[in-house]
């Protein structure tokens, strides 16, 4: 049990979810996946989460494990070309998580999603959140574009491009 960590989610909280993600953030991010979207078949998702519960704090779960669960929740994995990618922030850790459905995971390497989480995570550090989502979502879609070109007969949107603030 790490008790600055608990200490850390006890003392933030929605009001700083909802200071660092004004309607006006969420919105141009929104639009950055919207646009993004036309460029290839993948689905991007977005979920922030201020902190965790104090059940999920005692028993030490990880940004990762948290992740994992948004995404099978949000079910970024249901989509029919099997494209779905979720960025996950947990505000309190400054933590970034990047899942991705088995169809992208085949064709692109964890190092590579890595590095986008590491570049988010340094934006966030500087406090520039609205800036670290849409450079993420640029690389991302960077990505997405060479391994899953968009296809007009095939694709459509399957996933809210609305950031989810749980």
């Amino acid at each position: 049990m790490n008790l600055v960590r608990i200490m850390r989610h006890l003392s933030s909280g929605q009001w700083l979810l909802r200071r660092v993600f004004p309607t006006a953030t969420l919105t141009a991010i929104e639009q950055t996946i919207q646009q993004s979207e036309m460029n290839h078949s993948g689905e991007i998702c977005i979920a922030v989460e201020g902190t965790l519960n104090t059940l999920a704090l005692i028993k030490n779960q990880t940004a990762r494990e948290r992740a994992i669960e948004v995404f099978s929740q949000l079910r970024v994995w249901d989509t029919e070309q099997n494209n779905g990618v979720l960025i996950y922030l947990l505000l309190a850790d400054r933590d970034v998580e990047i899942i991705v459905d088995r169809g992208i995971h085949a064709r692109i390497s964890n190092a590579e999603w890595k590095n986008i989480c590491h570049s988010m995570e340094s934006a966030f550090s500087q406090r520039q959140f609205e800036a670290g989502f849409i450079q993420g979502i640029h690389a991302i879609s960077q990505l997405l574009e060479t391994h899953f070109p968009y296809d007009p007969k095939k694709d459509k949107n399957e996933l809210t491009n609305k950031p989810t603030v749980l």
